[in-house]
């Protein structure tokens, strides 16, 4: 069976056909370093590591690229405030190697497999004065002062990508005071050198990259100028991602022919902020839960291009959910006889045919807990539980999810609910509230329902 990917570019789902048979060049846009990387980082990082490991499974050999934006503003303004009165260019190199560590850290405590090539915008700046050198050579991009800019109404059908109409993008469109471009909506190239900033030679003086230009280079230097697919944030699309697509066009680049964005994530419905004080960093989160699966779970209940909405409810599900999968494991004990069996390979198809519909992950992990209902009810036939728990293993492998069975802690934890429940039953409040008490105390929840009693963790 065909894969078959939603395609941004086009609006429609398309076979997925790589330039190369059996080798995919996948070029992911990664982290300016300049802060903590938070949870919404991680949705994207682990959007793109479940496609490519999927890619994998399914026998493509994948160059993965993701960039490192090391120069910026951000990061220079990071670095006058946790560095002032100390030389910028050497505080610029800190904050970035400081906050890239950072990145390098949760990636790895997320269990994310590190990139094929993870390529510094620094590290091309050359390529970068060469690329837009060129863009002035064919009349698309113009010297104003100490800058250089990408003339927008040059660009054949720009806004394909985003859908946006130039005409009314002019509409209250402004060139912002310190600008010297034309026309409102033309973009920066090349900005001149301002005092003490890092800077770098060009023909135009001092300076250093817009913000844009460093994909389009680097993405071509590394896959060529053309490859199979582009990644990133909803939020990219505009104008990051529609102006890479203008200037590589631009230069005589056939560019990306696969374009996949994730949907972003909320907290409680509202957008995250450290203003509403809702900002949760990935270190925050594997400091409070100890499980990177809950947060992977979160993110796989929801299809990767659709928001999702991160709830203490949903750590709840998570966990439960994981649990489920822990506790099946750990019954199966020991090693048996690796056979296949006509009934787990249905369901590992049905696993695939799942990810070849556009990677639809929430429909592939219903078909993981369909594996291991049927299983437990096979318990006993030791083949079939072995060799469900080996598919089991080999698909949650996919998600980069390491399962493990329940803690000591959890097991007590549900022991302690266990008494509470015959409490009640018999009707003896007092121990109840005890027990409650006692798990309150300790930072556990209790959610009594009609069927069952749930916990989770304080948020």
């Amino acid at each position: 069976m065909a894969i078959v990917i939603y395609n941004t570019l086009t609006r429609k789902k398309e076979e997925f056909v790589p330039i190369k048979k059996g080798v995919i060049g996948m070029y992911v846009c990664g982290p300016t370093v300049y802060d903590e990387p938070h949870i919404g980082h991680a949705r994207s990082a682990y959007t793109f590591d479940v496609i490519r490991r999927y890619l994998r499974y399914r026998g493509f050999e994948v160059k993965f690229v993701r960039n490192v934006t090391d120069v910026d503003d951000k990061i220079i303004n990071k670095a006058k405030e946790e560095f002032p009165g100390e030389d910028l260019n050497i505080a610029v190199k800190k904050v970035s190697e400081k906050y890239l560590k950072a990145y390098h850290d949760d990636m790895n405590a997320l269990g994310i497999e590190p990139p094929t090539e993870e390529p510094m915008a620094t590290g091309y700046i050359k390529e970068m004065v060469k690329f837009i050198e060129e863009l002035i050579k064919r009349g698309l991009a113009y010297q104003s002062g100490p800058d250089v800019y990408f003339d927008i109404k040059k660009a054949k059908n720009y806004g394909k990508l985003s859908g946006q109409n130039l005409e009314k993008m002019e509409t209250g469109a402004r060139i912002v005071p310190g600008e010297n471009k034309k026309d409102p909506l033309d973009f920066a190239l090349w900005k001149g050198a301002k005092p003490d900033e890092p800077s770098w030679d060009s023909p135009w003086g001092k300076g250093r990259p817009g913000w844009h230009i460093e994909c389009s280079v680097m993405s071509s230097k590394i896959l060529g100028d053309a490859f199979d697919i582009h990644g990133g944030g909803l939020d990219l699309i505009f104008p990051h991602h529609e102006n890479e697509i203008a200037q590589s066009e631009g230069a005589g680049k056939k560019f990306a022919r696969y374009w996949i964005h994730n949907g972003l994530l909320t907290i409680d419905a509202e957008k995250m902020a450290k203003s509403l004080g809702n900002f949760i960093t990935i270190k925050d989160f594997i400091s409070k839960y100890k499980n990177a699966d809950f947060l992977k779970m979160i993110f796989l209940s929801t299809h990767y291009s659709h928001p999702v909405d991160y709830t203490a409810d949903k750590i709840t599900e998570a966990r439960q959910s994981l649990g489920r999968i822990a506790r099946f494991l750990e019954k199966v004990g020991v090693k048996w006889k690796n056979k296949k069996i006509d009934e787990i390979e249905v369901l590992k198809d049905k696993f695939t045919a799942a990810m070849d519909d556009d990677f639809n992950a929430p429909k592939a992990l219903a078909v993981i807990f369909e594996l291991v209902n049927v299983a437990n009810k096979n318990i006993d036939d030791r083949d079939f539980a072995y060799n469900a728990s080996l598919a089991v293993n080999e698909l949650l492998d996919i998600f980069g999810l390491s399962v493990k069975a329940e803690s000591n802690d959890d097991k007590e934890i549900d022991a302690k609910i266990a008494e509470r429940n015959k409490a009640r039953k018999n009707k003896d409040y007092a121990l109840s509230d005890k027990i409650r008490k006692e798990l309150e105390e300790k930072g556990i929840v209790l959610e009594d329902k009609k069927e069952e009693t749930t916990w989770r963790r304080k948020v």
